[in-house]
């Protein structure tokens, strides 16, 4: 591992006005999750999601490394279709999970490939989003789609987004390109649609949806990214992105932003890691 000193700007700049949480609480939060955070984050690109004034001003992604990151970050050259280069960041250690942090980069967003095979991903993600705020509905279509990939022979993994919904994510081997993965999870998501049209959507365009459940797999795409396990959210008291156990889901008091950036040490303190198997477990598609 480097050690690198981070030179840390204005520590105290407020990024959540409401709740009063400074760049320096944030920049702490990463040191400290880091153990957690950095092993979903090895050899993968990502993309920022920076809010330099504040999480009450917009926010931008960011691709490319800025100019102004150190030259010792770990960088991977990925060409666009139109020949354009983006050289995306590899965070590999706590002294570049410092330097998003003190970019205002509330959020790294994942690549689900990695570097060596940027074309085959390793994560088949669905992103459970709800219309309402009905969030019982989605603990029960996250169930049923759990049952769903059990009895194709997956081991599915659960995560409360932080913001509204639910992943839920299996790690795969590397065998097959994104558009297979792609429509395996379509396809998956169409029996769930199919068995509950009253309550699950596929259609992309929220006008549509009501207040069904529209499952993404849109994210199992060349270049998408998700919300990386333990990352910030640029909410008022900024929730975290929460791997759980699937028996959580019986939990009525369970929102999506339930757990902070000052309670999620609490809960790894008692319940451990529901994802201690993760990188143990690699599925082929059937």
């Amino acid at each position: 591992m480097i050690k690198k000193n981070v030179e840390i700007s204005n520590p105290d700049k407020i990024l959540f006005p409401k709740s009063g949480i400074t760049k320096h609480n944030i920049i702490t939060y990463y040191q400290n999750i880091a153990d957690h955070l950095l092993p979903f984050m090895h050899n993968r690109p990502l993309t920022m999601h920076r809010f330099p004034n504040g999480i009450d001003h917009e926010g931008f992604y960011q691709k490319n490394a800025p100019d102004f990151f150190p030259s010792w970050i770990k960088t991977i050259p990925i060409a666009k279709k139109n020949g354009e280069i983006t050289h995306y960041i590899v965070c590999e250690n706590i002294e570049t999970l410092t330097c998003l942090a003190n970019s205002a980069c509330i959020t790294p967003h994942l690549w689900l490939s990695t570097i060596d095979k940027l074309q085959q991903p390793d994560r088949l993600i669905f992103d459970l989003d709800p219309s309402s705020n009905d969030f019982d509905l989605v603990k029960n279509i996250a169930h049923n789609l759990k049952k769903l990939l059990e009895e194709l022979g997956l081991t599915p993994y659960l995560m409360a987004t932080g913001s509204r919904g639910l992943h839920v994510i299996v790690h795969i081997n590397q065998r097959d390109n994104f558009d297979t993965v792609r429509e395996f999870a379509h396809k998956c998501s169409y029996i769930l649609e199919h068995d509950s049209p009253q309550h699950v959507t596929l259609d992309i365009r929220k006008d549509k949806r009501g207040k069904k459940v529209f499952i993404d797999t849109l994210r199992n795409s060349f270049g998408a990214t998700a919300v990386a396990p333990y990352a910030v959210r640029a909410r008022e008291h900024a929730p975290v992105a929460t791997p759980l156990y699937w028996e959580e889901l019986a939990d009525r008091t369970l929102r999506s932003d339930m757990f902070t950036i000052t309670t999620i040490f609490d809960k790894i303190t008692y319940d451990g890691n529901p994802w201690k198997t993760f990188h143990g477990t690699k599925n082929q598609l059937t």
